[in-house]
């Protein structure tokens, strides 16, 4: 059974931090659901983080990251290395088909399991078959210099692109937010 993707989006803008992502789930060519979370607040909420790939393979990635977060008292960075390090050398967790990202107030992070452990240079990040849509998207918006655009705004509009773009990414989306200020 082949499981298609989906579409995770993380920016920071103007003092917020926002996860978006769609609830879509596709086996073969089959959407199976419209509903699903794909995104979760960890370490009583100071941590966003949200999987595209296989369900089982991200509940199991949140739980792994968690318990970074825990081992190495809340630190981000350092969390997400030895997540990344542990996944690509663990036998069990090489097979893992899925990718992560993971933010606070200061960082956001790529993780995979090939070992990538990718802070962005612009705030933003995009995982999924429909992140690359979603990631210029938000780039071009955030360009734009509109301050009038909230992190929030830039990111429904992002996925509202990808959505219309991407046949495993659909327009039921989920929102978490971090206040950074």
């Amino acid at each position: 059974m082949k499981t298609k993707s989906t579409t995770v989006l993380a920016l920071v803008h103007k003092g917020q931090v926002v996860f978006a992502a769609d609830g879509q789930v596709t086996v073969n060519n089959t959407i199976m659901k419209h509903g699903a979370s794909k995104i979760r607040k960890l370490q009583n909420g100071a941590v966003l983080a949200g999987f595209a790939g296989s369900a089982a393979d991200g509940f199991t990635l949140f739980e792994r990251f968690e318990a970074k977060l825990k081992e190495y008292s809340g630190q981000l960075g350092r969390a997400a290395v030895e997540l990344a390090k542990d996944w690509r050398s663990d036998r069990a967790l090489r097979r893992l088909e899925a990718m992560m990202i993971v933010g606070n107030k200061d960082s956001l992070y790529l993780l995979s399991g090939s070992g990538d452990v990718i802070q962005p240079d612009d705030g933003v990040i995009a995982i999924g078959s429909g992140g690359n849509f979603a990631l210029a998207a938000a780039r071009a918006l955030m360009r734009e210099g509109d301050s009038s655009l909230t992190a929030r705004r830039i990111a429904e509009a992002a996925m509202q692109i990808a959505s219309e773009i991407c046949p495993f990414t659909n327009s039921r989306f989920v929102f978490e937010e971090l206040n950074c200020e």
